[in-house]
């Protein structure tokens, strides 16, 4: 005699597990948590604070662009670093929005300092690592993607 069909299986809530147990995502968005929240954090000491005033003075952004690019770093930090844990407390569900919208913040952000990179008018030595070439926001870029393309891989295996 066989089971009735679902009996004895495992749902399939069980078989794919949650977001939050996904390392690559995990480790990626602590990564860029901890650097976006360095990153942000350092801006109100010098040298950084005089560099990043240059870059957005000689880029030609507007001056609100200072403070409002510190505190999307920040934010975007916190949102990242917290993910996992607000994710616990509130249920896994937060888990995911949070890194996408996170992980989308550092692209256009990102963008904004790409566009900065590649400003003619700013000199390199007001850069990180001195260089013009866009090699950080690029790889942030990419590595917020990563974190875009997880979600969406496990969100549409739940489905």
């Amino acid at each position: 005699m066989q089971p009735a069909p679902g009996v004895g299986q495992p749902a399939r809530d069980e078989i794919v597990k949650p977001t939050p147990d996904d390392k690559i995502l995990k480790y990626n968005s602590m990564f860029l948590g901890t650097a976006m929240f360095s990153f942000g954090f350092l801006k109100f000491f010098e040298p950084f604070r005089t560099w990043f005033a240059i870059q957005i003075t000689k880029s030609g952004l507007p001056r609100f662009s200072i403070p409002m690019a510190i505190a999307g770093e920040m934010s975007i930090g916190l949102g990242l670093l917290s993910a996992p844990y607000l994710g616990r407390c509130g249920g896994s569900k937060l888990y995911g929005p949070i890194v996408s919208a996170a992980s989308a913040a550092l692209i256009a952000n990102m963008g904004g300092a790409t566009y900065v990179h590649l400003h003619p008018d700013v000199p390199a030595d007001v850069l990180p690592l001195k260089i013009k070439p866009p090699v950080i926001p690029l790889l942030f870029m990419s590595l917020a993607a990563v974190n875009l393309f997880r979600l969406r891989r496990d969100n549409k295996r739940r489905s």
